[in-house]
C-alpha cells in the first residue's frame, strides 16, 4: 500500500537542507545549485540574502515537483545517515510498500543466523550503511573516545560473533520500529547478491524470511536475475500475475508482423512495418511503468532532447493508433492526460491498441480456435506487477449488421476474453461507449475511476 505524501513535511526537510546549503555557496552559485536541485531559478540578489533567495525558489515549488527535489538531494549531495533515512523515509511512505507487523520482523530476527551473511563483512556492514543510521557522522566530534554504532557492529557482531544476536543487532539498528518501507529495502537488501555472492544462502534467507511474511500477506519473490545470481523482491501476496512482460506492443496502426530473432529466450522483432507499431523493450520495475520512463525512452530512441516536445510527439503518436470511430476512447485518452497533467511524470502510463495475444493466422485461418481478444484498448502497469486492462465497449461488441441486430455469441466471446486474462492475472475494466461519448460528462466518471484505481494500486485488486 501506500500513505498519502506528506508535502508538508518533505517541504520542511528541503527548507532544513537548503538553510545549511546557503552557508556553503555564494549568491553566484545558488542558480546552478536550484538548477542542479530541480528548484526554480531563485529571485535576484538585489536586496535579499542567500537564504531568501533559496526559500523564495523552494516556495515557489509546487507540490508536485518536491518529489524530484528530494531525489535530487539525495542523489547529490552527502548527507548524515539519520539526514538521509529522514528524507528516504519521508518519500518513501508516500510510494507503494508492504507492511511489514512488528511481530513478523522480531520472530524473523529471533530465528535468523547471521553466518552466511558474516562471510561477507565488508557487503555485510555496506547493507547496514546503506539503511541504518550508524552514526558515522560522530567522528567529526571533538570527543575523540565516542563509539558510534558502526564500531559496536564491528566489534560485537563481526568480530565476536558471539556478543550480539540477530534480534539484539535489530534492537540496536532500530529495525524493529522502522517504517515499513525502510525494513522491506532492508530485506532485499539481505536477500541480494550484493551481500551475499552465494545462490545457495540467499535462497535459504528467503525461505526463512518468507516463512515469517506470508503470513503477514507478504513474500521475498523470485523475479529475475542480477549478474547471475536471483533477484529477490518484496511482495503482497494475492497481487499481481508474478510475471513482468518482456516486450510492450502498443499503439499499433495495423496488426503486427512478428518474428522470433531467439524462439529460446523470447526475443521478437516486427518484421516489416515497424513504423506502425511502438515496442517498449526495457525492464518494467516493480512499480510499474510510469509516464516518465515511458517519455524518457521516447526521448532516447527518437532523439528528442525537449521534453516539453518528446511529451506531445509521444502523446500524438499514441492517440493517432485510436479508432478513428471510437469518441469514447479519444475521449478516456484526452481525460486521462488532462486530469493528470500537473503530474503526469508519476503516474502509470497509459498504454493504447496493446497487443496481449498475437496469432500468425487470421481469425478465418484459425477458426474457432482463434485466441479472443487479441488487442485492448488500454493497459496499464501498476506496481506489485498488476496488469490492467481498460476497454471501451462500442456496440459491435455485443451486435452484428451495424449495430441493429444483437448478437449474444459476440457478447460471449467478449466475456470469455475476460475469463481468460483474469486467470492470467490481469484485471479487466470495461466502460460503455455512452458513458464516454461526452467528453464533459465524462470527466466525473472518469476522474473517479482513475482516483479509485491509483489509490488502491498497491493494495490487490479492486
Amino acid at each position: 500500500m501506500a500513505d498519502q505524501m506528506d508535502v508538508a513535511r518533505l517541504r520542511s526537510l528541503i527548507d532544513d537542507f537548503l538553510r545549511d546549503a546557503y552557508q556553503q555557496h555564494g549568491h553566484q552559485d545558488l542558480p546552478a545549485l536550484c538548477g542542479q536541485l530541480h528548484l526554480p531559478e531563485p529571485p535576484p540578489q538585489e536586496g535579499h540574502s542567500k537564504h531568501q533567495r533559496l526559500k523564495a525558489s523552494l516556495q515557489s515549488c509546487p507540490d508536485g515537483g518536491l518529489e524530484a527535489v528530494a531525489e535530487a538531494i539525495l542523489g547529490s549531495q552527502p548527507l548524515a545517515g539519520w539526514e538521509r533515512n529522514r528524507l528516504e523515509d519521508v518519500l518513501w511512505l508516500g510510494r507503494p510498500h508492504v507492511r511489514i507487523p512488528g511481530r513478523a520482523r522480531r520472530e524473523l530476527a529471533r530465528e535468523f543466523d547471521l553466518s552466511d551473511h558474516l562471510n561477507y563483512p565488508d557487503r555485510f556492514m555496506a547493507l547496514l550503511s546503506r539503511f541504518w543510521d550508524l552514526g558515522d557522522d560522530l567522528r567529526g566530534s571533538w570527543d575523540l573516545s565516542a563509539q558510534t554504532l558502526r564500531d559496536e557492529i564491528q566489534r560485537h557482531v563481526i568480530r565476536f560473533q558471539e556478543d550480539w544476536t540477530p534480534e539484539y543487532l535489530f534492537e540496536q539498528l532500530h529495525a524493529f520500529e522502522a517504517p515499513d518501507p525502510r525494513f522491506g529495502f532492508f530485506l532485499e537488501g539481505l536477500a541480494s547478491s550484493a551481500a551475499l555472492p552465494d545462490e545457495q544462502a540467499q535462497r535459504r534467507f528467503v525461505e526463512l524470511a518468507n516463512k515469517h511474511l506470508q503470513p503477514a500477506g507478504a513474500q521475498l519473490r523470485l523475479e529475475g536475475e542480477q549478474d547471475g545470481y536471483p533477484l529477490f523482491q518484496l511482495v503482497q501476496l494475492g497481487q499481481g500475475t508474478g510475471r513482468r512482460p518482456r516486450n510492450l506492443i502498443f499503439a499499433t496502426l495495423g496488426k503486427p508482423d512478428i518474428r522470433f530473432t531467439s524462439a529460446l529466450d523470447n526475443d521478437i522483432e516486427i518484421a516489416e512495418r515497424s513504423d506502425q507499431v511502438l515496442v517498449y523493450d526495457r525492464p518494467v520495475g516493480k512499480n510499474g511503468l510510469l509516464w516518465h520512463e515511458l517519455l524518457a525512452w521516447w526521448q532516447e530512441t527518437r532523439e528528442i532532447s525537449d521534453p516539453e516536445r518528446a511529451t506531445w510527439s509521444l502523446y500524438d503518436r499514441m492517440h493517432a493508433s485510436l479508432p478513428p470511430k471510437s469518441d469514447g476512447q479519444k475521449n478516456l485518452f484526452w481525460l486521462y492526460h488532462n486530469i493528470y497533467r500537473e503530474d503526469l511524470g508519476a503516474v502509470p502510463a497509459l498504454l493504447p491498441e496493446i497487443w496481449v495475444h498475437w496469432d500468425p493466422r487470421t481469425v478465418r485461418e484459425r477458426g474457432a480456435l482463434a485466441l479472443q481478444n487479441l488487442r485492448m484498448d488500454f493497459l496499464m502497469l501498476l506496481p506489485g506487477n498488476r496488469r490492467v486492462v481498460v476497454e471501451v465497449d462500442g456496440m459491435q461488441h455485443y451486435t452484428r449488421k451495424e449495430g441493429t441486430v444483437p448478437d449474444s455469441a459476440k457478447y460471449a466471446a467478449t466475456m470469455a476474453g475476460d475469463r481468460d486474462l483474469k486467470f492470467r492475472g490481469y484485471e479487466v475494466f470495461r466502460f460503455g461507449h455512452d458513458e464516454l461519448r461526452d467528453r464533459d460528462g465524462a470527466r466525473p466518471v472518469v476522474t473517479e475511476f482513475f482516483r479509485t484505481l491509483l489509490d488502491r494500486s498497491s493494495n490487490g485488486p479492486i
